[in-house]
C-alpha cells in the first residue's frame, strides 16, 4: 500500500473546524502539534488514493484564508501493526486498483508537469544534441545512432504537458508548453536543414525511405507512444523509456522532413511532413483521453467551467484533425498508387 504524508500547518483561530473535518477522512496516522503561538501543525499519513481529496479540501480553504500552509511528502516506510480489518480493506483496496487507472495526486502531476513544460538549457542543449546523433544516424543509414539519439531527446515532458494543461482548461501551462513543443521541433528541423544543405542526402538509405512512407500503422504508433507516455507521468513511474517511444514518432520524421527541405527535395517534404503531423496529433490525441478518463478535475467552480469546456473543445479539435490527416493519408497513398 502506497503511503503520503501530509503536512499542515493552520492556524489556531480555525484550528477547530477545520481538525474537525480532517479527522473524517481515512489516516493511518493523525499527529498535532502546537508549531507556533499562531498556528498548528498536523501530521497526517494517508493512502496515495486518498491524498487527493484532502488536498482539495486543504486547497479549498488555503484560497480564501491567509495563513494555511500544506506540504505533500512521499513515505517510504511506515511501521505499524495492522488489524484484520484493515487487512481486508486492504485485499479489497487491491481488488478495486485492477480495474482502475491509478494515477497521483492532482497537486503532485501539476508540479512534475509544469516543470517539464518549460524551456530551459538542459533542455535545449539535449534537442540540440539528440537532432544532430538522430541526423547523422540517417544519413549514415545507421539504426543504432538513430535510437541512441532518440533515447536522450526530451521531447515527453512539454507533449505530454500540453494534453494536461489542456484538460485543466490552464491556458498558462497550454501556452508554455506548446512554446516548448515548437521550440523542440523547430531545433530539430534547423539542424536537419543545415544538415541536408551541407551533407549528402541519403535517398537510398532505409532509415531515410521508412520515413518517406506514412500509413495507419503509424498512426496507431503513436496512439499508442502518447498513451503510454501519459500513463507513466500519471503512475509517477519512469518516463525515460517511454520517452523514447514518443522520440520515435517525433524526432526521425523532423529530422527526415528538415534534410528534405535542406536539399530541396520538395517531393518528400508532404510524406515527412504528413508524418510528423500525424504523430504529433495522435499523441495529443491519446494523451488527452487518458487524462481525461483518469478524473483528473479542478475544484474551483470556475476552474470546473473552463477546464469542461476545455477538454471538450480539445478532445473535439484533436479529433477532427486526427480524421482530416487519416483522410490525407487515404489520399496520398491513393494517388501514389494510381501514379505507379
Amino acid at each position: 500500500m502506497s503511503l503520503q504524508l501530509i503536512e499542515a500547518y493552520i492556524p489556531k483561530k480555525h484550528f477547530e473546524k477545520v481538525d474537525e473535518k480532517l479527522r473524517k477522512f481515512f489516516s493511518t496516522s493523525y499527529v498535532v502539534r502546537n508549531h507556533s503561538k499562531e498556528k498548528c501543525l498536523v501530521r497526517m499519513i494517508v493512502k496515495t488514493n486518498d491524498s487527493e481529496e484532502i488536498l482539495n479540501y486543504l486547497e479549498s480553504i488555503i484560497n480564501v484564508v491567509d495563513g494555511f500552509e500544506a506540504t505533500l511528502f512521499p513515505v517510504q516506510s511506515h511501521i505499524r501493526r495492522k488489524t484484520d480489518e484493515e487487512i481486508e480493506n486492504e485485499k479489497k483496496e487491491k481488488e478495486e486498483e485492477r480495474n482502475s487507472i491509478q494515477r497521483a495526486s492532482r497537486h503532485e502531476l501539476y508540479v512534475k508537469i509544469e516543470s517539464m513544460s518549460t524551456i530551459h538549457m538542459n533542455y535545449l542543449l539535449f534537442v540540440i544534441l539528440s537532432s544532430i546523433v538522430v541526423a547523422i544516424g540517417i544519413i549514415k543509414n545507421s539504426s543504432a545512432i538513430v535510437i541512441g539519439g532518440m533515447v536522450i531527446a526530451p521531447l515527453l515532458g512539454p507533449v505530454i504537458s500540453l494534453a494536461f494543461g489542456s484538460i485543466l482548461g490552464d491556458f498558462k501551462l497550454v501556452r508554455q508548453a506548446l512554446l516548448t513543443v515548437m521550440a523542440g521541433v523547430g531545433i530539430s528541423l534547423v539542424i536537419a536543414i543545415l544538415s541536408g544543405l551541407v551533407l549528402p542526402v541519403p535517398v537510398e538509405s532505409e532509415e531515410f525511405i521508412s520515413r518517406m512512407k506514412v500509413d495507419y500503422l503509424d498512426g496507431i504508433l503513436a496512439l499508442a507512444s502518447g498513451a503510454a507516455g501519459a500513463l507513466a507521468i500519471l503512475r509517477g513511474s519512469p518516463s525515460s523509456l517511454v520517452g523514447v517511444m514518443v522520440a520515435v514518432a517525433l524526432l526521425p520524421p523532423a529530422i527526415v522532413l528538415g534534410v528534405t527541405i535542406g536539399a530541396a527535395l520538395w517531393e518528400h517534404v508532404l510524406p515527412s511532413f504528413l508524418l510528423l503531423s500525424v504523430n504529433i496529433n495522435s499523441i495529443l490525441l491519446s494523451a488527452v483521453v487518458v487524462f481525461n478518463l483518469s478524473g483528473i478535475r479542478p475544484i474551483k467552480y470556475d476552474e470546473i467551467q473552463r477546464a469542461n469546456n476545455s477538454r471538450k473543445f480539445a478532445l473535439i479539435f484533436v479529433s477532427i484533425i486526427f480524421l482530416f490527416l487519416i483522410i490525407t493519408i487515404w489520399y496520398n497513398n491513393h494517388a501514389y498508387t494510381g501514379n505507379v
